[in-house]
């Protein structure tokens, strides 16, 4: 009997909520017994129940909690693998629980080969940190403009002809021109600029070009350029403007197209459009030339960056403060083993453009550990420096060069012919 409430009143809590019979006295509830009894075949119909439930496919998750339920979640998966997809279970199941993906072991990728140009748009702006500067505001305008926008290093291809590579090549002939110099080119198509096949050995011709940097002039010259490149198909061009400072990204470009298109180039002779060349002298010296990083030249050893601002190979202390330059070739005329190119595009892409080029790619070769080879074949400023002497005229000598700066259309016609005519010299230069 509880305290405070009737007997009556006791029995009827006890009907809602019994009490354990530990705490009831034998003598006055004797049926207790009966009751538990009642109890276990009460939770004997529950098991029944649940077992049922769970074999109609009830999810387990709204039965198990906790640690239980997590074992489950993890042995549900294998089981259906097991069983070769014949496990049944509700969709409820594999909805209310996500099913964990196993960690596939990630291999290296190998560097994708680009196979072809892969510039297509124009996509650069103006690098304005430059401007808050202060030695960039003393700077000459046209060194600003090469500082706002060095970081644009590629751009798209106007006019290609990869089929140029589609075969072997001994020696590929490049030339850096203009969009407005077309007697130029077409005087070196003439002359050393053929190509032909000697003894078996293939000699091809390209010539490199921006767009004009006049822009009352463009829209004419690229419908005379397309039709030049119509007729003879050997002009390389993307959508740069041709400048001084730009001769730089030429280089570059032509790098990463020869990267992309020729794997079979033996050598590469890269030269301006204002120069002779002897093709048979050029194959004479590669004659008993081995395999190597061959670059070879007029080179200019400990030369010191000008500082006179009306020199046209001016530098400012700002873009370049060492007292010299790394060994490097003239740019009128160079010559290098085709692998060298190639390891050539892939250093010039850790460094910074220069607006000097014959100077960036010294700047390359010295991070190889490349030296360039002085030749006295290779006269990138005249026979002589004296512009007047009669020696930068002299045939006899040109026929023992490879290559001579600078002759004009005319001069080189006249020379040409010179050369190969029924020439008679007193003395033969052994250059060779």
């Amino acid at each position: 009997m509880l305290w405070g409430t009737s007997i009556n009143e006791t029995l009827a809590w006890r009907h809602v909520c019994p009490l354990p019979c530990a705490y009831i006295s034998n003598s006055l509830f004797h049926p207790c017994r009966k009751k538990t009894v009642y109890k276990s075949v009460c939770l004997s119909f529950v098991l029944v129940v649940t077992v049922t439930v769970l074999q109609r496919g009830m999810a387990p998750g709204q039965f198990l909690q906790g640690h239980q339920q997590k074992e489950l979640l993890s042995q549900e998966p294998l089981k259906a693998q097991k069983r070769d997809g014949t496990f049944s279970m509700t969709n409820n199941f594999w909805k209310s629980h996500k099913e964990k993906v196993p960690s596939v072991k990630s291999e290296p990728v190998a560097e994708k080969q680009v196979k072809s140009w892969d510039v297509a748009t124009i996509n650069c702006t103006a690098n304005q940190n430059f401007s808050k500067v202060d030695w960039f505001k003393g700077l000459e305008p046209n060194f600003q403009q090469f500082l706002l926008y060095r970081h644009c290093r590629y751009f798209p291809m106007l006019i290609n002809h990869p089929e140029k590579c589609s075969s072997d090549i001994y020696l590929l002939i490049v030339v850096k021109s203009i969009i407005t110099q077309h007697d130029r080119r077409e005087a070196i198509r003439r002359t050393w600029g053929q190509e032909m096949v000697v003894d078996g050995k293939k000699i091809r011709t390209l010539f490199l070009l921006g767009t004009a940097s006049k822009e009352e002039e463009r829209a004419n010259y690229q419908k005379l350029l397309d039709y030049e490149n119509h007729i003879y198909g050997d002009i390389l061009q993307w959508d740069f403007l041709d400048s001084f400072f730009n001769l730089t990204l030429k280089e570059v470009h032509f790098l990463k197209w020869l990267n992309i298109y020729c794997d079979n180039v033996r050598y590469i002779f890269k030269g301006d459009d204002d120069v002779f060349v002897s093709p048979p002298n050029l194959l004479e010296f590669l004659e008993d030339k081995k395999a190597g990083d061959l670059f070879v030249g007029d080179v200019l050893l400990k030369a010191r960056p000008i500082r006179k601002k009306e020199n046209k190979y001016y530098i400012p202390s700002a873009l370049y403060s060492k007292n010299y330059y790394p060994p490097y070739a003239g740019g009128g005329g160079f010559l290098m083993d085709g692998p060298l190119a190639k390891k050539l595009h892939k250093v010039s892409e850790t460094l910074e453009l220069y607006p000097i080029y014959d100077v960036f790619l010294g700047m390359c070769l010295e991070i190889l550990k490349v030296t360039p080879v002085a030749h006295e074949g290779f006269k990138t400023f005249g026979i002589v420096k004296n512009k007047n002497s009669r020696m930068n005229k002299e045939p006899c000598f040109y026929r023992s060069m490879l290559v001579v700066h600078k002759l004009l259309p005319p001069e080189l016609l006249q020379m040409w012919n010179m050369v190969h005519s029924n020439l008679t010299c007193s003395r033969k230069h052994d250059l060779l």
